[in-house]
């Protein structure tokens, strides 16, 4: 079975974000670019299916820029046997993408698709759902277990929801999107870094898949978040409860504030509950 990989390249996540002076977007010029971290769990994922011997092989697969070439080296360092790089120099949005990874998988016939749930960049987590419903694949959203039997040719995914643990059973072809407690990726070694410098990465286009790229979204505004004021160190319990109840206009689910003294003196009340105040 071929397993297909989608990764995406986006501003390293240890990098701190500048909007553009015109806010249009943020810049990313000049800034470190590194695989969206989701992605590199869907990754690792593929690996590990590989090398417990239920997958052939493992395709890794990125659309937009020229620069998406080194994100693809990246994969194949560290253990992807293919990559193939949809060149596209302008803004993508989900379902355009969503068409592109159709048409690669209508190309490659994989028998599972991995994707991360969302980017960083642009915290969409539509691109998995959206290829589901034009495959018309069964899928498996935040995955975090994923046990697959090639033999009865389904795969069991556990995902997170907010009651707990949610396990599906998808018969194979199947989308599943990748959440962060899934796996650890590992680190690409120096040889197989060397290595993947002289893999070939196979070139398409949209127009190669027959896909038309059109905006479907536009973006008005790009705005740095309201900066937090500082929080303040208070002198008793006395003074937090009476700014609680005056500042910060702590309401009736307060209903004993001997709790919230106790609290206090043993240590339990934190910064983040004084900053509050200052909200």
């Amino acid at each position: 079975m071929k397993i297909m990989v989608a990764i995406k390249r986006v501003i390293d996540y240890a990098v701190k974000i500048r909007v553009k002076p015109d806010k249009s977007g943020v810049e990313t010029s000049n800034v470190k670019m590194s695989m969206n971290p989701f992605d590199e769990i869907a990754l690792e994922e593929a690996l590990r299916i590989k090398e417990s011997g239920r997958a052939s092989e493992v395709v890794a697969v990125s659309v937009g820029p020229s620069q998406c070439v080194d994100t693809l080296r990246t994969g194949l360092a560290m253990g992807a046997d293919r990559a193939i790089h949809v060149e596209f120099p302008g803004t993508l949005y989900p379902l355009s993408i969503a068409k592109i990874f159709k048409a690669l998988v209508d190309a490659e016939k994989p028998g599972l698709l991995l994707l991360g749930k969302q980017a960083i960049d642009d915290d969409c987590n539509q691109t998995g759902q959206m290829v589901a419903g034009l495959l018309k694949w069964p899928q498996g959203t935040f995955a975090s277990k994923v046990v697959l039997d090639e033999e009865n040719k389904v795969v069991t995914v556990d995902r997170e929801v907010d009651g707990g643990l949610e396990t599906l059973c998808l018969d194979l072809p199947a989308v599943i999107t990748t959440d962060l407690r899934l796996n650890q990726p590992r680190y690409a070694t120096l040889p197989n870094i060397m290595k993947a410098k002289s893999k070939v990465i196979k070139k398409l286009t949209p127009q190669d898949l027959k896909v038309e790229i059109k905006s479907d979204l536009e973006v008005i505004q790009v705005t740095e978040p309201p900066k937090r004021k500082a929080g303040v160190i208070l002198s008793s319990v006395d003074e937090l409860i009476d700014r609680l109840k005056n500042e910060a206009r702590v309401g009736p689910q307060w209903k004993r504030p001997h709790i919230i003294e106790r609290g206090a003196r043993r240590g339990y009340v934190r910064s983040n509950i004084i900053q509050t105040i200052e909200r």
